[in-house]
């Protein structure tokens, strides 16, 4: 992505961020840096499309609508979609973001948005001065990732306790571990378990109490063929080493932005004449996720697997049920 690109890109979020009122495309060209250099209305709206549909790869939820009967379709972000929960870093990432995080007070930085910000003022939309705020990220780090770290470096074998997701149950285990990564804002150690005598790879954040080493240090090697973040997104581990699977989803255009987040999208289909898109996302557990689904209603439609597709079919058939016995 250009310069250009991705510093308009900002601007646009930053502008549909900072408002509650719809803002029609039209109005978003005279606010916006960058759309003014189009050569033509029709250059402005394809450009402004292929914007939108790169907000929407993102995961960043566009909402579409109008402020009145009388006014034309706009777009605005809404706060409650767009707001992160807590990030995982290691110390040295912690470290990156905070010095991001002063760069974006930089003059150089935040002159075009502040632009922005005043032409939304000046042109009588209602501009919410706390939408900065959102993007101050908050970081922490595992207990587990220092001592998993230094035992990397040393070549050392671990040992700790480990909980899995379907079961409060804790369990020890023994690990040569070969490395620390990062797949999906998640934090995994990869290694060869020898209770199972088979390479795994465990989530730090079920990882409880303290890591331990156990004999001698420079014992351990990581094979040379192994590749730790194609392992880890290979198996996607649910704990017991079974892989994810990937649903397909269609969800209506604009909305199910809590999905949207967590996946990735593959076209732009219609479904029932609803203009939506058909998104692919990876579920540990699919009968856990069927509840998430269903609370999207009609916004999200799974078109597979099956077996999630009927569980919440189901789902839905059971609340409207229950609606039909209350009333």
């Amino acid at each position: 992505m250009s310069t250009a690109r991705a510093e308009r890109l900002v601007n646009l979020v930053l502008a549909l961020l900072s408002t509650r009122q719809y803002l029609p495309a039209e109005r978003i060209r005279g606010i916006v840096p960058g759309y003014a250099d189009a050569a033509s209305t029709e250059a402005f709206f394809r450009m402004f499309e292929r914007d939108k549909a790169e907000l929407r790869e993102l995961g960043i939820p566009l909402e579409t609508g109008t402020n009145s009967a009388f006014d034309p379709e706009g777009y605005r972000i809404a706060r409650r979609d767009y707001e992160l929960g807590d990030i995982d870093l290691a110390p040295d990432e912690a470290t990156a973001v905070a010095l991001a995080a002063r760069l974006w007070d930089s003059p150089e930085l935040t002159g075009q948005a502040h632009g922005a910000l005043v032409k939304l003022r000046a042109a009588g939309v209602e501009v919410d001065d706390q939408a900065h705020a959102m993007v101050e990220p908050r970081v922490h780090t595992e207990p587990a990732f220092a001592p998993l770290l230094a035992a990397v470096q040393r070549g050392a074998t671990v040992r700790f306790d480990y909980r899995r997701s379907d079961s409060p149950e804790r369990r020890t285990r023994t690990l040569e571990p070969w490395g620390v990564v990062s797949w999906r804002g998640r934090w995994y150690v990869v290694g060869h378990d020898r209770d199972r005598d088979a390479p795994r790879c465990f989530r730090l954040s079920r990882i409880s109490g303290d890591v331990t080493e156990t004999g001698q240090r420079a014992a351990v090697r990581r094979p040379e063929d192994v590749d730790l973040l194609d392992f880890v997104a290979g198996t996607t581990v649910s704990d017991d080493g079974s892989p994810a699977t990937t649903a397909r989803l269609w969800l209506a255009e604009g909305r199910a932005a809590g999905i949207r987040r967590h996946a990735r999208i593959v076209e732009r289909r219609p479904l029932d004449g609803e203009d939506g898109d058909v998104v692919e996302i990876e579920l540990q557990h699919p009968e856990g996720a069927a509840d998430w689904i269903a609370g999207h209603g009609p916004d999200a439609v799974v078109l597979a697997p099956d077996v999630l597709a009927k569980a919440v079919v189901d789902r839905l058939e059971r609340v409207a049920a229950a609606a039909g016995e209350r009333r």
